[in-house]
């Protein structure tokens, strides 16, 4: 299995895929090698992608916290954050003025529509969905939200996690696929643990996997798979966590990955070492 991030590792930076990238992913399904996407975007806007690729298998959406068919859109598993935790830290956020998105039914849902949120909305492809009271909407539709979002400049964000860590504890799970979009998901939500899940369902091994990322939300995926390939464009805590670093997002590094450790080869011939399993 290949496991492929979409911002800043398989998109360019103008959100689109190159020709190489595509023909090299066409040609590792051609070896009959599931290829998904995994990504902490919305199902909605990641299926687009997966459908420009002809990917037929599931995808890792919201960071892990689902794992979705990409033709139907048939919900496999799920981890959301329990209200019980969600709705104190939504007031909290909005009290402080951080925009806070939430994501509900595959629906991404604000309180107080800032530009900054509408900028959002316009880059993944999604639609804003305001509601007057966001904590008794959530109680009121009796649904616990697969996501938080917050956004602000990265020093924000910085001292932010740092607060809401000494009040949250353990209770959540913080991560940045962006510098300027701190997520909060359900503790046991990521990336490496959605693959697990995702693996076992095909009765595929951790050797027998490749990840490409580009961030801090790819670490627990990049650590679990054995090869763990991180883009040049990545931060360095990124790249020390990878077995490989290939080019950036510009320069087709997913294609460049794709062609040494499986196009090269001949099939069935073992590539893939001992995976990490330390996160």
């Amino acid at each position: 299995m290949v496991a492929l991030d979409l911002d800043g590792t398989l998109l360019t930076d103008d959100l689109t895929i190159e020709p190489e990238v595509k023909e090299a992913i066409k040609r590792v399904q051609e070896r009959g090698i599931l290829v998904t996407l995994a990504t902490g975007r919305m199902f909605r806007s990641a299926r687009p992608f997966a459908r420009e690729l002809d990917l037929k298998g599931p995808l890792v959406v919201y960071n892990g916290a689902q794992v979705r068919e990409a033709e139907t859109g048939e919900l496999l598993f799920e981890r959301p954050l329990p209200l019980a935790i969600a709705c104190p830290l939504i007031c909290c956020l909005l009290e402080k003025g951080y925009p806070c998105n939430v994501y509900v039914d595959d629906d991404l849902f604000v309180e107080q529509v800032h530009p900054v949120q509408e900028e959002y909305a316009r880059r993944v492809g999604v639609k804003l969905h305001p509601v007057e009271n966001m904590v008794e909407f959530l109680h009121r539709k009796r649904r616990e939200p697969v996501k938080i979002v917050a956004i602000r400049s990265p020093e924000e964000l910085d001292c932010l996690e740092k607060t809401l860590r000494q009040k949250m504890g353990k209770k959540v799970h913080f991560t940045r696929s962006l510098p300027f979009y701190l997520e909060i998901l359900h503790p046991l939500v990521n990336k490496g643990e959605a693959l697990r899940i995702l693996a076992g369902r095909y009765k595929i091994k951790p050797q027998e996997i490749m990840a490409v990322g580009d961030s801090y939300n790819d670490l627990q995926m990049i650590r679990y798979a054995g090869v763990g390939v991180a883009m040049a464009n990545s931060p360095e805590e990124v790249k020390a966590a990878a077995l490989y670093v290939t080019g950036s997002n510009n320069e087709g590094g997913v294609a460049q990955a794709l062609e040494k450790f499986i196009l090269s080869r001949k099939e069935g011939e073992a590539c893939l070492p001992k995976p990490v399993l330390n996160w």
